[in-house]
């Protein structure tokens, strides 16, 4: 890691206030997008909604808009999203003359089109252990200093565990795929606590210049790109405190682990030249479970042309509330 990096680049939360952020925001004239990426979380995502639009729009004005991209959701997702107050997408409905793909990533890159903020953070529709400052949080280092662009969150986990006991180490995918990536390829990005963390804030300016895979290797992606394309120190990480969330198989972390090895490999030219990859995983007895992993990546947005004529960006899910921001 760069000398000092660390040690300048680390923040915590506490730092800012709501309203001091707001004074920033204002003084600077920035806008601020919320992008809530959801599929199949209707447990979640309505409180999650309800939470931040109390806080940071109608108590303080730090939000310009919250949007729900709801990805493929086959649950109620969309309707205790607008119900709460977002503006909900279906991502296979933005921007149809592109196409569309499943995945985390496809719903972020997709949101860029029907959001108007200078800053777009993003924050997980699964979160159960939380509060509203991970998403005014990563704002300060944005609005404190022009050089910082991409701006990570970085937490205590906690365990899906009976005693909730809290740990300083990254997820299963982290410390044995993503982490080992780093120190073997890009050092200078080990000072990063949280690479994968699902809680991130980025000017438009530079996400719109970036290929983004449409999977799980999103987070990764854009950290190691912007890293190539800006230099670490454009790079920030602020603490959060802990951090609850629903967990995956095993075995789906072994589709995630390839996608992030998909981004990486790219990254270094070496590949992979298809867009899917079969992973083959086993069971109990030998059972063979083979699974396609999409390593689809999109083209910068700033590359898009616009829409058909007559076709928009995507219209708001049918049928469903107007959210109030």
């Amino acid at each position: 890691m760069n000398d000092g990096w660390f040690e300048r680049h680390t923040r915590h939360c506490t730092e800012w206030t709501p309203r001091h952020l707001v004074e920033l925001k204002r003084d600077t004239g920035t806008t601020v997008s919320l992008v809530v990426p959801a599929r199949d979380e209707e447990a979640t995502v309505g409180s999650i909604v309800s939470r931040v639009r109390e806080e940071l729009v109608e108590r303080f004005p730090l939000l310009d808009e919250i949007v729900v991209m709801d990805s493929d959701s086959t649950d109620a997702t969309a309707r205790e999203a607008a119900g709460a107050g977002a503006r909900v997408h279906r991502t296979v409905d933005v921007r149809p003359d592109l196409g569309h793909h499943r995945g985390k990533g496809e719903a972020l890159w997709k949101a860029q089109f029907v959001t108007h903020g200078d800053i777009l953070v993003f924050l997980d529709a699964d979160l159960v252990e939380w509060d509203t400052h991970f998403v005014s949080g990563l704002l300060g280092p944005l609005l404190e200093e022009p050089r910082v662009e991409l701006v990570k969150a970085f937490y205590d986990r906690v365990l899906d565990r009976e005693d909730a006991r809290p740990t300083h180490e990254g997820g299963r995918v982290t410390e044995l795929v993503a982490r080992p990536t780093i120190a073997l390829r890009w050092p200078e990005l080990s000072g990063i606590i949280q690479p994968l963390s699902g809680e991130w804030a980025i000017r438009r300016s530079l996400l719109r210049e970036l290929p983004v895979p449409v999977g799980y290797g999103v987070e990764l992606a854009t950290l190691v790109d912007t890293h190539l394309s800006r230099g670490v120190d454009a790079i920030a990480q602020v603490g959060m405190g802990r951090r609850g969330h629903h967990h995956q198989s095993l075995h789906g972390l072994g589709a995630m682990a390839t996608e992030l090895l998909a981004v990486a490999d790219r990254r270094a030219g070496a590949g992979p030249g298809a867009d899917t990859v079969e992973l083959h995983q086993y069971g109990t007895g030998g059972k063979t479970m083979t699974t396609e992993v999409g390593v689809v990546e999109r083209g910068p947005a700033s590359r898009v042309g616009p829409p058909p004529a007559g076709h928009g960006t995507g219209a708001q899910l049918a049928g469903e509330v107007a959210g109030r921001c």
